[in-house]
């Protein structure tokens, strides 16, 4: 009976899930268009709606949602940490769940550079175990865990990259019963997103791929690129988040202040782009890989917003923003190879994303599935490794893992006794 009442829960909470994911999506794509439209009528509207969304954001943040401040995906591996602890309790609520998305709609609507697939893994892994509890199924790690895979699998439509996610950053030990919970709950939810959305492809189809002369020499460059350009973002983050730099402190004493000035930032960096910064990055990545053109100045940009926006301790995930920034940096250096230009951004997206989040296989999966491009898989897996390689020589500790600690309860002060 308790199995069959945690395969029913399972089920029920991938279903759940999977329509929460949806309703995101559309909310979000919605929250950007409204932004674009407003841009366009008042050009210099970013430079006081911007900064103000961010401030009022960051002190509710503060105030009422400490736990869904960041990406999300940290906060998940904190919890399955500690599955049964009152943090992981309060890391993955469905209240905090739903501020999450709140929040980041929030951000979205004032042209913030966030993704929402960080905040569909907390959001989809507090889904599952609300309905975990409800039927009186004990909260373990794999509950966790499958939540996030299926979040990851529903907000791409890539239910193969759910998996491997799963295994490289949601699971630190990896349990042949967790790796069964995870299949169902990826398999049932990306049903559900497909029987709901269809099966579309969410980066578009890439129409062109490389030789093995054009691999030997645009992999390397792009997986040399990606990684070092990825692991300064991680290191700059993680170094900011944990104190290591003097001026953090300093900052942190002001955080609503500080986070409308990284606002204004972000709004100027849009308006000198012509809107492309903001938001997910996800409709420039997807011109650039169906094989149109942007300014070089669209990664550098992509890169500072990211950046600044991170920084602001604002709710909203960097998997999109990441795929963006790698796309614009494939196409300022698609101009240095003989090669398809649409193959070099593909590759690119491959070699940011990987030295920021250093995990090659979730990149190369789902990047696969995301363009249709398994032509493509071996200079993929050729640039993801490369980049994995030199990130881990920038920032030796990866960015969830490490800002995972900033979620996980203070250690108890020893007694006299001890």
């Amino acid at each position: 009976m308790p199995v069959a009442r945690r395969r029913v829960a399972s089920t029920v909470g991938a279903i759940v899930l999977a329509i929460f994911a949806l309703a995101f999506s559309k909310a979000a794509d919605i929250a950007m268009a409204w932004f674009a439209r407003l841009f366009q009528a008042v050009p210099l509207i970013p430079l006081i709606l911007t900064p103000l969304i961010f401030a009022i954001v960051a002190y509710a943040t503060k105030r009422w949602a400490s736990a869904a401040r960041g990406s999300g995906i940290p906060q998940i591996i904190a919890a399955a940490d500690i599955p049964e602890s009152e943090t992981a309790g309060r890391l993955s609520s469905l209240k905090t769940g739903v501020l999450k998305v709140v929040l980041t709609l929030m951000m979205l609507l004032g042209g913030a550079s966030v993704g929402r697939e960080g905040p569909t893994v907390q959001v989809s892994a507090a889904v599952m175990v609300w309905v975990h509890r409800i039927m009186r199924v004990p909260i373990t790690a794999g509950v966790l865990i499958a939540g996030g895979a299926a979040g990851v699998a529903a907000a791409f439509n890539t239910p193969l990259a759910g998996v491997a996610f799963a295994i490289e950053e949601l699971a630190a030990a990896y349990e042949q019963k967790v790796a069964l919970l995870v299949m169902a709950a990826v398999m049932i939810s990306g049903l559900v997103m497909i029987a709901i959305a269809g099966d579309y492809v969410y980066f578009g189809v890439l129409q062109s791929a490389l030789n093995l002369r054009q691999t030997l020499l645009v992999a390397p460059a792009m997986g040399i690129a990606g990684g070092v350009m990825g692991g300064l973002f991680s290191r700059i983050v993680l170094g900011f988040t944990n104190g290591k730099y003097g001026v953090a402190a300093l900052l942190k004493r002001r955080p609503v202040l500080f986070a409308a000035s990284c606002g204004l930032i972000v709004g100027i960096l849009g308006i000198l782009s012509g809107g492309t910064t903001w938001g997910t990055g996800y409709a420039p990545a997807r011109v650039l890989v169906e094989g149109g053109r942007l300014s070089l100045w669209f990664g550098p940009a992509k890169f500072l917003a990211s950046i600044f926006t991170t920084l602001s301790g604002t709710p909203g995930g960097i998997f999109s923003p990441s795929l963006a920034v790698g796309a614009g940096l494939g196409n300022a250096m698609a101009r240095l190879f003989d090669s398809p230009s649409s193959a070099v951004v593909l590759l690119g997206m491959a070699g940011y994303f990987v030295g920021v989040v250093r995990a090659p296989f979730t990149a190369v999966i789902i990047l696969m599935e995301t363009t249709a491009s398994r032509s493509m898989i071996l200079p993929l897996f050729a640039t993801a490794l490369i980049a994995d390689a030199v990130s881990s020589l920038i920032s030796r500790e990866r960015i969830y893992h490490g800002l995972s600690k900033a979620f996980a309860p203070a250690p108890e002060e020893p007694s006299d006794r001890d």
